[in-house]
């Protein structure tokens, strides 16, 4: 299936997903005082549809790849903190909360993993490069043009020529 808008993307709906988790998590007061656990965790879930988005709109395979590559950078972040907040003893009646957002991470990890690796060995460059490509196809049917414009004005001449040879004898 083709997607037109980043909006449209399962992953990137599950990146939301996960964001909107991580804030209503963090909003308990276990993370008071706890320097910036809450704002790293929030901060890495935020990068997760951010980096798919920017990607897919760069319009570019490679770029787009690299920014899957961020992304899963960022959710894999959330699984670190996730992991360490569960080794604390004040977040343990969030166990099941915390494994929840480790097993969306872990899904969205999957996902952008094999998407990225689909894009490595495809020759499609990306949308960006579409107007390219028809530029020049368009160059090159107004050469073609031009190329059988002057054919048929050698053929026209050369049966001119022949009827006046004709004519002449």
């Amino acid at each position: 299936m083709k997607y037109e808008r980043f909006e449209d993307l399962p992953v990137w709906q599950d990146g939301i997903e996960l964001t909107v988790s991580v804030f209503t998590l963090t909003e308990d007061e276990s993370f008071r005082d706890k320097g910036d656990l809450a704002n790293r965790l929030q901060r890495a879930s935020l990068s997760v549809p951010n980096n798919i988005s920017e990607g897919f709109e760069r319009g570019a395979t490679q770029e787009l790849r690299a920014f899957l590559y961020y992304a899963r950078g960022s959710v894999d972040e959330v699984r670190f903190v996730c992991h360490m907040i569960r080794c604390l003893e004040c977040f343990e009646h969030m166990k099941a909360g915390i494994s929840d957002l480790e097993s969306e991470a872990e899904s969205i990890s999957r996902q952008l993993g094999a998407w990225a690796d689909s894009l490595e060995n495809t020759d499609f460059r990306g949308q960006r490069y579409l107007a390219d490509a028809t530029g020049e196809m368009a160059e090159r049917e107004k050469r073609t043009a031009e190329f059988r414009k002057k054919i048929r004005e050698i053929n026209d001449r050369a049966a001119g020529k022949r009827r006046q040879d004709q004519a002449d004898s």
